[in-house]
């Protein structure tokens, strides 16, 4: 029973002590999303996307990098786009940058993992949608889906129809929509993190992961059917890493985990047809190992270590209390009513 003791002991350990590295920085993403949420509207998104050519597939792809949508909401707004007239190109370009990364996540991946996956991460996740909606634009069907094109989210997040100033929507949706979205799917990153690093030897995934295209086929054929969000994944990644995972291999696993989820491939699929949903599943696995590949050479060749969280520049003492009020922002949120509901077209 001691060796078990020991594990629990190692688990609980581990775990508190990645959620201390990151709660810091996921608690100002959680801000900085709930600013965006507010200054940035779905109606503004498809002023600028709502048109066909290569500037929306370009101008989709920025806007997808950092922007706080809820989980149901990426769908239903790559929907109006395509119902506002945005081109398949432009939707495929917004449905591949967006759910790879966004502020929150982003910020965790500098506690964990870095600077230069932190600015890494987000660059690809650009060039990855670029490269989507320049395909899809080159090779898609060309035809209109406008019987499936309506937004299905009904929530406060995709309808715009949020009640008070704007000091308290950003709030509201950076401290209580944001993290309902996020709770369940980050302790479960966070406690998957803490059970490797209980029970996984150091260095035991060196040999058959740390590194070359293998290591990122087998990355990929774990991310693909497993949905994992960009935020909750970083702890997994970090905690794979820790045991020999290259960082090659770990970017492809945070690519292709949130960005094929299966109902994003089945609204591709209804409101852009098979054509499209074959170049989008495509795009993402062809970015993931290209991508993975680079990394992989980037720090071998600037001789970075592999698991290069940021140091310790935030004071113990802040660690534990945002790691505090971060379990407290989570745990409340699974009291309050969801209002963020999927309606049926």
């Amino acid at each position: 029973m001691d060796w078990l003791a020991g594990i629990l002991i190692t688990f609980l350990l581990s775990a508190w002590d990645t959620l201390r590295e990151m709660a810091p920085y996921i608690l100002f993403g959680f801000l900085v999303a709930g600013v965006l949420s507010v200054v940035i509207r779905q109606e503004t998104v498809e002023r600028h996307l709502g048109g066909r050519g290569i500037g929306s597939v370009i101008k989709a792809a920025l806007f997808g990098v950092p922007l706080p949508l809820c989980s149901c909401g990426v769908i239903p707004v790559a929907a109006s786009l395509r119902r506002h007239g945005a081109s398949e190109g432009a939707t495929t370009s917004f449905l591949i940058s967006t759910p790879q990364t966004g502020v929150d996540s982003i910020l965790v991946t500098l506690s964990l993992l870095g600077p230069v996956f932190a600015v890494f991460r987000p660059i690809v996740s650009f060039a990855s949608g670029l490269f989507g909606g320049a395909l899809v634009t080159l090779f898609g069907s060309g035809k209109s889906s406008d019987e499936y094109a309506r937004p299905s989210c009904v929530g406060e997040c995709c309808t715009g129809c949020e009640k008070g100033n704007a000091v308290s929507r950003a709030l509201k949706y950076g401290f209580v929509t944001l993290p309902g979205d996020l709770n369940r799917a980050l302790l479960v990153g966070v406690a998957i993190a803490g059970l490797i690093a209980a029970i996984v030897p150091d260095d035991y995934f060196a040999t058959f992961l740390g590194g070359g295209i293998v290591s990122m086929l087998i990355m990929m054929a774990l991310g693909i059917p497993v949905y994992v969000c960009a935020t909750a994944s970083v702890p997994i990644a970090a905690a794979l890493i820790a045991k020999g995972v290259s960082p090659g291999a770990a970017l492809v696993f945070l690519m292709t985990g949130p960005a094929t989820n299966a109902a994003t491939i089945t609204t591709v699929w209804r409101i852009m047809g098979k054509r499209v949903a074959a170049l989008y599943i495509g795009t993402v696995a062809a970015s993931a190992i290209a991508a993975g590949l680079l990394l992989d050479y980037i720090f071998s060749t600037l001789q970075i270590p592999a698991f290069s969280g940021m140091p310790a520049m935030i004071p113990g003492i802040i660690k534990t209390a945002g790691a505090v009020l971060l379990l407290g922002v989570l745990f409340t949120s699974f009291f309050r009513a969801d209002s963020r509901m999927l309606a049926v077209p």
